[in-house]
């Protein structure tokens, strides 16, 4: 089940790939997902009108190294010239431009983009359509089920996608309407492999290998894109590989998840500078604990640093506890 993915003319040693989030997935999370096996990662999504307008903060959503490759760029917005204009802006930073039809966030599909687009099929044609004509990347598009239960369009859309160019695409088998509650329905997932003739990624209920094997199993699905079960666990893409390469599967020690804050801090720093840094890699360090014994006290204790020294020595002690120990 882990075997190599080919998009379009991009071709990636395995099918394992770290979803776009917003807020979530930017350079330092994307090297350490790399790191562990992950074998293409995306960008959070970037608003086209901001790119078009030429929002400094747009670009910055998609600044990279060249350790980071392949790279997705995650586009989104709802008028098809400025998805066009805004793909081809960003085209020379990545390797694919993916079109995000799913979000559900409120902000998002008020302005008519995200999983907004899934109640007007012709749009999202003239959508893909546009950003086709303007670039030669491979493209992807990634979806949710539909707007609301009884209006699950998902086929269609998946249908529209291939016929406009797509290269691949990715269905989160929810409705806008289920945000994240409830359970994913796969099996929507294995309609749409026997419709499409391009690959078929799969999100959604990805927190264990064991979920993802079963994904793969079930579905027939092509490939898998971790979203929240890998905030704060890197090693997850790792456990994938183990488990679907018939490997034990080998958790992280408390000095290797030391290692890795101290790493994702680093980068961190180098990126946005030491105040904004240990800022947001408070919820980062918080989620590298999770499981951990005394867990609760610790993201209480970080939650109040803003020091460069006094954060580092604060993680050194939690996570070095129990290797002492």
């Amino acid at each position: 089940m882990l075997r190599p993915l080919v998009i379009g003319a991009l071709e990636l040693p395995t099918n394992l790939l770290l979803a776009p989030m917003a807020g979530i997935t930017d350079l330092p999370v994307r090297l350490l997902a790399r790191r562990y096996g992950a074998s293409l990662c995306y960008t959070e999504m970037v608003s086209v009108n901001g790119l078009v307008r030429e929002g400094r903060r747009s670009f910055d959503l998609v600044r990279s190294t060249p350790d980071d490759r392949p790279l997705g760029i995650q586009i989104f917005g709802e008028e098809p010239e400025f998805m066009g204009e805004g793909a081809a802006l960003v085209a020379s930073s990545g390797d694919l431009i993916d079109i995000n039809m799913g979000c559900p966030v409120r902000k998002v599909v008020g302005s008519g983009a995200g999983s907004a687009l899934l109640r007007e099929p012709l749009k999202v044609a003239a959508i893909i359509r546009a950003v086709r004509r303007r670039v030669t990347l491979p493209l992807t598009v990634k979806i949710r089920s539909g707007w609301q239960a009884g209006e699950e369009n998902y086929l269609e859309i998946a249908g529209i996608a291939e016929g406009e160019g797509c290269d691949a695409v990715t269905l989160h088998p929810r409705t806008r309407s289920q945000m994240f509650s409830g359970r994913s329905a796969w099996e929507q997932l294995a309609k749409v492999k026997t419709r499409l003739s391009i690959p078929v990624i799969g999100s959604g209920d990805l927190f264990t290998p064991q979920d993802v094997a079963a994904m793969l199993r079930e579905t027939g699905c092509d490939g898998v894109m971790l979203a929240r079960g890998a905030m704060g666990n890197p090693w997850l893409f790792r456990a994938c590989r183990q488990l679907l390469g018939g490997e034990e599967v080998i958790p992280p020690s408390r000095s290797e998840r030391l290692e890795v804050s101290l790493i994702h801090l680093e980068n961190f720093i180098s990126t946005s500078g030491a105040e904004v840094a240990v800022r947001e890699m408070r919820k980062h360090v918080s989620w590298y604990a999770k499981g951990l014994p005394g867990a609760a006290l610790f993201r209480s204790r970080v939650n109040q640093i803003d020091d460069r020294e006094r954060f580092i020595d604060c993680i050194t002690e939690f996570f070095g506890e129990g290797e002492r120990d």
